[in-house]
């Protein structure tokens, strides 16, 4: 499939953008503070959040809690960010946790869990699955249902969240209702799909950022073919639960999120999906491109549906 045309709000959104300087050309340090600094802080009134610290495999996981109401047995969201598993932070998706616990009713815990180099693969995938269990074991305690947990994320939280439901279904760990996979990267050994081909610059995220990203998470090139690095070559993808992929047209992760669809579908687990057309990658977190409000409420209309009927 060829190129279409991009959304009005994506075009603009990329002319803005143009100076900023190339994730691969700054230091660590320096895409930390680009990507806080180019997602605007937008205070979304909800009725009650937290911060804590659970217990992590060798610290403590900052956890942000999302409360919408005050009803109690309802849905736990546990979220994980994106960010290239380099950068990306609880203030910086905070608008988005809000978002998706007000559209929901749904309790969201946000995680923050290690980032790369300092703490490459595992540690993301460990904090993430700690955090997974922590919640199924406490659900209780703070009148949560325990027996529907959602998993979602972003881009790298994408790839998280996919790895989520398969390590907890490997394991027999704790049951999850529903995953949720935005942008997800699902095959990091590989960049050379039509997608990849078609909008590998130009269109925010970049096939060189996707590269240094992937190096920072995942030093060890043998390890990307690995089921954890790499959810779509997972030699299983039955009994998995329930899923909503999300992709843009104009995103190098689109064809690799839209394979992982296509296998799940394929192994029996009811996969939904949902292309944005004329969208760049991730745009639904951008609130300088107005329609990312509408999409987001969009996915967590489908997010309420999908756990009710469950």
């Amino acid at each position: 499939m060829g190129k279409s045309k991009l959304h009005p709000q994506a075009s603009e959104f990329l002319k803005m953008a143009a100076d900023w300087p190339p994730v691969n050309e700054m230091s660590v340090e320096e895409a930390r503070r680009q990507s806080e600094a180019n997602i605007p802080l937008i205070n979304i009134p909800i009725k009650k959040t937290e911060d804590i610290n659970i217990p992590g495999p060798p610290g403590e996981i900052p956890l942000r809690v999302y409360t919408p109401s005050q009803e109690r047995g309802v849905p736990v969201i546990i979220y994980y960010h994106g960010g290239g598993w380099i950068f990306g932070s609880l203030d910086g998706y905070d608008h988005v946790c809000r978002s998706l616990a007000n559209n929901t009713g749904f309790i969201v815990v946000s995680v923050g869990y290690r980032l790369a180099p300092e703490n490459p693969f595992p540690a993301a995938l460990l904090d993430s699955y700690e955090t997974l269990k922590w919640v199924r074991e406490n659900a209780g305690k703070f009148g949560w249902d325990p027996e529907r947990i959602v998993v979602a994320g972003d881009s790298a939280g994408g790839n998280l969240a996919a790895v989520m439901a398969l390590k907890a279904r490997d394991e027999k760990g704790p049951r999850i209702s529903y995953q949720v996979l935005l942008f997800p990267a699902t095959d990091l050994s590989r960049q050379d799909t039509e997608s990849y081909k078609l909008f590998a610059e130009g269109y925010l995220l970049t096939k060189e950022a996707m590269s240094y990203c992937r190096g920072l998470y995942a030093p060890d090139k043998a390890s990307w073919a690995e089921p954890y690095l790499s959810p779509l070559l997972h030699k299983d993808h039955s009994l998995l639960p329930p899923a909503l992929v999300v992709t843009a047209e104009f995103d190098v992760l689109r064809d690799e999120g839209e394979a992982y669809a296509e296998r799940l579908t394929a192994s029996g687990v009811p996969a939904r999906r949902i292309r944005y057309s004329g969208m760049i990658h991730d745009f639904i977190i951008l609130p300088q491109i107005k329609a990312s409000a509408d999409s987001l409420k969009e996915v967590a209309e489908i997010i309420k549906s999908e756990v009710a009927a469950r």
